[in-house]
């Protein structure tokens, strides 16, 4: 799948500057900071176990964007044919993206909990918040997944940012919005609550706790990938024998270990 059809279906739009949150005629540093603050938000280190995979896939795709709109020439194809060169090496799925972003923002968990402080109650957080509700037509469960840095303690403040924004007649006010039942909203608060302890079981047990915490676990993975990949020659040679070392696998190992 071609990535503005990856982005229709993970972020509900085709345009990758809409993906980032930036006009058509953004400059690099825009383009930038609407990758650091759509990848904050996304970062497969802030969900639980089992929305791992999916928001590893998101970020994956989220890299990619910024990938083909930082590159002048990437930008000038999109741009003119709304196309996308998927044969160009920065869009190739053997990328690490999570060890990309560390290293194009070397950010640190007190980076992330710094720009939380920052943004909370900003006027751009108010504009994302706005954004959210007429894009969702009101719809709470996506608000709080949309906004950046919100968990289920935002939601009352979140929620009178809406309700004032209606009665000064900046926001339609939706059904949705407006009529959520209490039972939705309970099942909300009880889902978050849940994935919060659990986040903060992972982190505990990972022993994430000081600044370099997102280094040292990019380095991590990198050690477990290295390991399976060992794993994976070790087998091939058992299984296959002579064969496989007669190819270039055994080559592969050997440069592996030297």
């Amino acid at each position: 799948m071609a990535l503005p059809q990856q982005c229709e279906a993970t972020f509900g739009t085709a345009d990758l500057y809409g993906v980032l949150g930036v006009r058509r005629g953004a400059s690099p540093q825009e383009i930038r900071r609407g990758y650091h603050r759509a990848s904050l938000r996304l970062h497969p280190d802030r969900v639980p176990p089992e929305q791992k995979e999916e928001a590893t896939r998101r970020f994956q795709i989220l890299g990619k964007v910024y990938a083909v709109l930082s590159d002048e020439k990437q930008r000038a194809v999109y741009d003119e044919t709304g196309m996308v060169d998927e044969e160009a090496e920065a869009l190739q799925d053997g990328r690490d993206w999570l060890e990309y972003w560390q290293l194009l923002f070397k950010v640190t968990v007190k980076d992330i909990e710094d720009f939380q402080k920052s943004y909370k109650n900003s006027a751009e957080e108010l504009a994302d918040v706005k954004a959210a509700y007429m894009n969702f037509k009101g719809d709470m469960d996506r608000i709080m997944d949309s906004v950046m840095c919100a968990d289920y303690t935002d939601e009352p403040r979140i929620r009178e940012m809406i309700e004032q924004a209606i009665d000064s007649g900046e926001l339609p006010s939706f059904k949705a919005f407006v009529r959520e039942s209490k039972k939705k909203m309970m099942s909300r608060r009880r889902r978050a609550e849940k994935e919060a302890k659990e986040a903060k079981k992972i982190k505990d047990e990972l022993g994430l706790s000081g600044e370099n915490d997102l280094q040292a676990l990019i380095k991590s993975r990198s050690r477990d990938r290295e390991k399976e990949m060992d794993n994976l020659l070790a087998q091939l040679e058992a299984k296959y024998g002579s064969n496989a070392k007669k190819g270039g696998k055994k080559t592969a190992a050997k440069k592996r270990k030297t």
